[in-house]
C-alpha cells in the first residue's frame, strides 16, 4: 500500500488515525488520537506516537527501543 501525504478518507468520514505495525518493532500511530491512563485521566494528545509490543520498555506505554536489545 503507497503512503499518502494527503489526508485520508474512509467513507465520508476523514480518518482520524493510521496504526502502522513495524516488523519486530513498536506500533506507530500518527494523526489524531488521546491516550488515556488507567484511571481514564488523558496522559497525552500526540500527532505521533510509537507503543511498545515487546513488553520490556521502560517507558511503557511508549517504545524506548528495547526490542533491539
Amino acid at each position: 500500500m503507497e503512503k499518502e501525504e494527503k489526508k485520508e478518507k474512509d467513507g465520508n468520514a476523514e480518518v482520524a488515525a493510521i496504526v502502522e505495525v513495524i516488523d519486530g518493532g513498536p506500533l506507530k500511530i500518527t494523526g489524531k488520537i488521546t491516550l488515556w491512563d488507567l484511571k481514564r485521566d488523558i496522559t497525552d494528545s500526540p500527532s505521533e506516537v510509537y507503543l511498545c509490543r515487546c513488553g520490556r520498555s521502560s517507558k511503557k506505554p511508549y517504545c524506548d527501543d528495547s526490542h533491539k536489545k
